[in-house]
């Protein structure tokens, strides 16, 4: 008993006594970090609702697990327009979670799962979705985005959220300006 006591209060104590370097020294905290994780393949082929809907708030990962940011992107959408599968894979949940409808969908070939939410399903759970398959509608949002309507898009590698403009392509995210290829074969109009 006595020797967990001590233990416990070095434990304690020590980062107070140390100071928060040395102690994370003692504890083993300095190990090496841990691998990075791979970067998210630019793997979706088109954007969950509209052509190139609007961003109305980015990404803003969190400084800690519970801190505040917004672990997702809204994007504007008008209640009822369909939301698609931005990549092939298979429905992991779709229905309700806190009153909101959500879809996520387990994307092929990767660690990643998109959700989509606040959204009327049209799928079931195990579904196989193809990319661009309408999974739901999207559902009136209340105030989450003001008096805009959106849909809120996630991206989770396990329980880790990430960027999930990340999946768009160049192509998609911004297309860039226009450019005039040269034809060839075809004949002068005569004038």
């Amino acid at each position: 008993m006595r020797r967990a006591m001590r233990r416990m209060w070095a434990v304690t104590a020590l980062p107070l006594a140390l100071g928060a370097t040395a102690a994370r020294a003692w504890v083993g905290a300095d190990a090496p970090p841990p691998p990075a994780a791979p970067p998210v393949p630019a793997i979706a082929r088109a954007w969950p609702v509209g052509v190139r809907p609007p961003v109305l708030r980015g990404w803003e990962p969190p400084a800690t697990v519970y801190g505040p940011g917004h672990r997702g992107v809204d994007v504007g959408a008008s209640a009822g327009e369909p939301v698609r599968a931005v990549a092939a894979g298979r429905v992991a949940y779709a229905g309700r979670v806190a009153g909101r409808g959500v879809v996520s969908v387990r994307l092929a070939g990767t660690d990643l799962r998109t959700t989509y939410e606040p959204v009327t399903a049209t799928v079931r759970t195990g579904d196989e979705v193809a990319a661009g398959q309408v999974v739901g509608t999207v559902e009136p949002a209340g105030a989450h985005c003001g008096a805009r309507g959106c849909l809120h898009w996630g991206l989770l590698r396990g329980e880790t959220y990430v960027d999930p403009l990340l999946l768009l392509p160049p192509w998609l995210l911004d297309r860039g300006p226009s450019r005039l290829l040269p034809v060839l074969g075809v004949p002068l109009p005569k004038g």
